[in-house]
């Protein structure tokens, strides 16, 4: 693997040329004339952004997508915040699934109740809905809805179908509710990074391992962050649809924004295979192209791979695990000390026996790993052996019923359940936390997406901890060969049949709902009991004062972390319920601080005196109650005065030292009070919006951090109405309970400053704070200014400027 420190040009697809002193020379012996800005046009990449832009400036992106995808954890979002905002129909297709809700055994009626919701709306606004574990989002999608050229939006983050030449983007769902109202998804036009294959995968090697291999060379450098891979070379005919689908689905976990692949015969017999040989086109790179940077990747040399926990950037070959088995368990608990502190004793050490990794448990599942041929090589590997009667289990989960039944003819689920396996249906569960939790304590190897700490489904705060590993579906199958201890693909001896695949559309066509684009406005929505509309938001005030109720120092915060997955998905249709369970696995403390804050500012909405609102509630709140902070979590108990007697002196040292700047502390329009969280680089992982929406409907205004993980979490925040600070890294001049004041914030965000000036109060005094708001667009400065999304879109329709709370 090599990452190189400057841009190159490519060469016919093949020659590669450093963008440094010697390009100029060494472009003209190969007869080349070609400018770096001529060039930068060569890549697939900005080909089909291109052609996909509205704006007619291809520095400053507007997009229009051609179709969009989301599941029965977002799509209710999504389709209540549009349907606010004045929906009528799905202007392009738009597909409903439901693959991550599926157990509707969990919270009663309400899962089933989101499905009876997105049934509904694909018949009254036009839509395309998939019932439960027919299909996983992202399987579903490659099979029915890529096509070359094209552009998809989808509400997950792995939304990622470059391999079938499809660029498509994983977002927050406020990205799609603007593509349903014939808005764009605006972004600068990104860098492109050239993934350049060459060589062949030795034989027990599986796209997991190729896709770690990458992840683990670029992670941790940001190397290719809000950037799209644009996969080229000659080793890109050395692998299969379904090798390249899975290596392309990991894309993500890199950071990077979207990815293409170039295309060829392979591809072509996807489609073909599939029915739709017309959504085929050859995609390749101009003669000459230029490239922001490579990864030069030689799959010779990709050994079998396993992510240790906790993310997938913490790679080693399989074999290094076995010889240095002492140290990398070090490293681990390292790593645990990070994401866990002192709130529980974390080691692995339990799981070696006789110098050996024992793994309790193994998962092949989802868009990473349901897919035909790494079920087919999983079976190859156990066919006539067995995975032992001990504490190990296995389970399979197809990523589509095509899939699942190709695998039920050619025989392959046999050898699979023969051996011990457990076949399931198509079920994302796994990589989220809501299916196959491990024990206390056991150590679960996965083809999945993710390992991030409680992944899995364990809760820290409950004392219950357990461990995920990403490995490829042949090792996995080799681990399990071996009666759990852990074992490379190359380390056992398997015949690999590569059996061909015959797509059965009738299964879908049986079953999933087309309205083929007709509307039916006549239709009602079904609501069940826990879908619920969003609460009213206010604009953004002429000043801020707001309070930091969280203080995360970890390198990386997932979205995870800020808003746990697992059983809390099943609330993800009511936003204030959901909203109970925000950063309660990281900092239980949040929630009661931020809502005791939130009540200053329904006072001030309400024309209520604040400091009186606070302390009214705490003469209300009774003895026994706990104070904020009293439940634990990383940040600790509060100190000082109580909540209305530290607003009182916020107040008084307004008037003291900024006097006149706040002279109405009860009008909703010149003042806010809310909540902010400090996070050193919040956001990684999942597209969920709710990581930002719940901080918003318990009265956060803001984040403050030193960088954002991720543009989807970033663009999250400005949906809805969260500013998304950022801060020089270095001392902060503010701790967790302190104040920040923003004056004049409404027209700082409109006025484009490039600094925003806000004063951090602690102990009596004001410390200066200089903050930015990064790149920011016209729509989105707006959207900021009008509270939220659905706020923007309404005071469109209505004319105004902003809306009112009335």
């Amino acid at each position: 693997m090599k990452l190189y420190d400057s841009g190159v040009y490519l060469i016919d697809g093949v020659q590669l040329i450093p963008d440094n002193e010697d390009a100029e020379a060494r472009l003209a012996m190969e007869g080349v004339s070609c400018s770096v800005s001529t060039a930068r046009r060569g890549t697939i990449a900005w080909s089909i952004l291109h052609a996909h832009n509205k704006s007619g400036d291809d520095e400053k992106l507007q997009i229009h997508f051609d179709k969009m995808t989301s599941h029965d954890i977002t799509y209710v979002g999504i389709i209540q915040t549009a349907r606010a905002s004045g929906l009528e129909r799905f202007p392009i297709p738009y597909v409903l699934t439901n693959c991550h809700n599926s157990l509707c055994a969990v919270g009663g009626t309400i899962n089933e109740d989101d499905h009876m919701f997105g049934l509904s709306a694909a018949k009254k606004y036009g839509g395309i809905y998939v019932p439960p574990h027919q299909a996983v989002i992202h399987q579903f999608a490659r099979e029915m809805l890529a096509e070359c050229g094209g552009m998809i939006l989808g509400s997950d983050s792995h939304t990622r179908y470059g391999a079938l030449g499809t660029m498509a983007v994983g977002e927050g769902g406020g990205e799609l509710v603007k593509q349903l109202l014939g808005q764009t998804w605006d972004v600068d036009m990104p860098g492109v990074v050239a993934v350049y294959l060459k060589g062949s995968p030795a034989p027990g090697v599986g796209p997991q391992d190729v896709a770690l291999a990458i992840i683990g060379a670029v992670f941790d450098q940001g190397y290719v962050k809000n950037k799209v891979m644009e996969f080229v070379g000659p080793g890109v005919a050395n692998l299969s649809a379904d090798y390249r689908i899975g290596v392309d689905v990991m894309t993500t976990e890199t950071t990077c924004l979207s990815s293409i692949w170039q295309t060829d015969d392979e591809i072509r017999n996807f489609y073909e295979i599939h029915g739709r040989a017309g959504d085929y086109q050859e995609l390749t790179p101009a003669s000459c192209a230029w490239y922001d940077g490579c990864i030069e990747v030689d799959l010779d040399q990709i050994r079998p791979m396993i992510a240790m926990p906790f993310h997938p950037s913490n790679v080693y070959p399989i074999e290094e695990v076995q010889q240095n088995l002492g140290d990398v368990l070090d490293e681990v608990e390292k790593r645990a000390k990070v994401s866990f502190g002192d709130q529980i004793d974390y080691s692995l050490r339990s799981r070696v026996r006789d110098g050996k990794l024992y793994c309790d448990q193994g998962i092949i599942a989802g868009c990473a790993g349901g897919g035909f041929e790494n079920l087919c090589a999983a079976a190859d590997i156990l066919k006539g052996g067995s995975i032992g009667a001990d504490a190990f289990t296995l389970s399979v989960y197809p990523a589509s019923m095509p899939v699942y039944m190709e695998l039920v003819k050619n025989g392959k689920f046999a050898d699979l359940i023969e051996a011990g396996a457990v076949v399931k249906t198509a079920f994302c569960g796994p990589c989220f936390g809501a299916g196959d939790t491990p024990a206390n304590g056991a150590f679960s190897i996965r083809h999945s997406t993710r390992n991030f700490p409680n992944r899995e489904g364990s809760k820290v705060q409950n004392g219950q901890i357990a461990s995920v590993a990403l490995m490829d579906a042949r090792s996995i199958a080799a681990t399990a060969a071996n009666k759990g201890f852990l074992t490379a693909a190359t380390q056992v001896d398997a015949e690999f049949s590569h059996p061909a695949y015959f797509f059965d559309r009738t299964i879908y066509e049986n079953r999933v709902y087309d309205s083929n684009g007709e509307a039916h406005p006549e239709e009602e929505l079904v609501f069940g009991p826990n879908i619920k509309d969003w609460p009213l938001m206010p604009p953004l005030p002429e000043h801020l004062l707001l309070r930091v109720v969280s203080e995360i120092h970890d390198p990386v915060t997932t979205t995870d972390e800020l808003i746990p997955s697992g059983e809390t998905s099943s609330y993800r249709s009511n936003p204030l319920g959901l909203a109970e369970f925000t950063l309660s696995r990281k900092d239980p403390a949040y929630v009661e601080r931020a809502k005791q804050v939130h009540l200053a500012q329904r006072a001030i909405e309400e024309g209520r005196d604040p400091v009186e609102a606070l302390r009214n509630a705490e003469d209300t709140r009774g003895e026994n109650a706990p104070a904020s902070g009293e439940t634990g979590g990383q940040t600790g108990p509060e100190e000082g005065p109580a909540l209305p007697e530290q607003l009182r002196q916020m107040f008084d040292l307004m008037d003291e030292k900024l006097p006149g700047l706040v002279p109405e502390k009860t009008d909703a329009k010149k003042l806010g009070i809310g909540s902010v969280i400090f996070a050193v680089k919040p956001g990684d992982g999942s597209a969920r919006e709710q990581a930002a929406s719940c901080q918003k409907v318990l009265g956060g205004w803001a984040n403050i951090a030193f960088q954002y993980a991720t543009k989807r979490y970033r663009s999250n925040l400005i949906n809805w109405g969260m500013l998304p600070l950022l801060i020089e890294e270095g001392a902060l001049p503010f701790g967790n309970g302190d104040w920040i004041l923003l004056p004049d914030i409404r027209a700082a965000v409109l006025e484009k400053r490039e600094k925003i000036m806000g004063f951090a109060a602690s102990g009596g005094t004001f410390r200066t704070v200089w903050m930015t708001l990064g790149d920011m667009t016209d729509h989105e400065r707006r959207i900021i200014a009008d509270g939220c999304l659905i706020n923007y879109n309404r005071s469109k329709v209505r004319g105004s400027e902003a809306l009112c709370l009335s």
